[in-house]
């Protein structure tokens, strides 16, 4: 899984009821940062920035994920949009040419 860059464009996982999204959001997470092989990053954008923030135990793996050396990203426009930046409790702030960047380097996974 090295070699993925997961992308996350949402709060919740499936389009469905808002608080089994988020479940399922979070055990993705737990699940993932289990692996042996860890993603080379994960980038946070549009609603996907609130998964960053308190307001969701995702943030809590994403900063496990940072601590295993993986790259967390949020999208500094989704940031600015949602006017999150002092909530944010895990991922550094990066932009969409980073992204884009990544994208190139890697296959990406996009969780939405």
């Amino acid at each position: 899984m090295n070699n993925k860059v997961v992308l996350v464009t949402s709060d919740t996982f499936g389009k469905g009821e808002q608080e089994l999204g988020e479940t399922v959001m979070e055990t993705f997470f737990t699940v993932l940062k289990q692996q042996p092989e860890l993603p080379a990053a994960v980038f946070f954008m549009n609603k996907g920035v609130y998964c960053l923030t308190n307001q969701s135990l995702t943030s809590l793996h994403a900063k496990e994920l940072q601590e295993k050396g993986v790259k967390v990203y949020a999208c500094k426009t989704c940031v600015d949009h949602y006017g999150v930046e002092n909530d944010l409790t895990a991922g550094e702030i990066s932009s969409m040419a980073h992204f884009v960047e990544l994208a190139a380097k890697h296959e990406v996974m996009t969780i939405s």
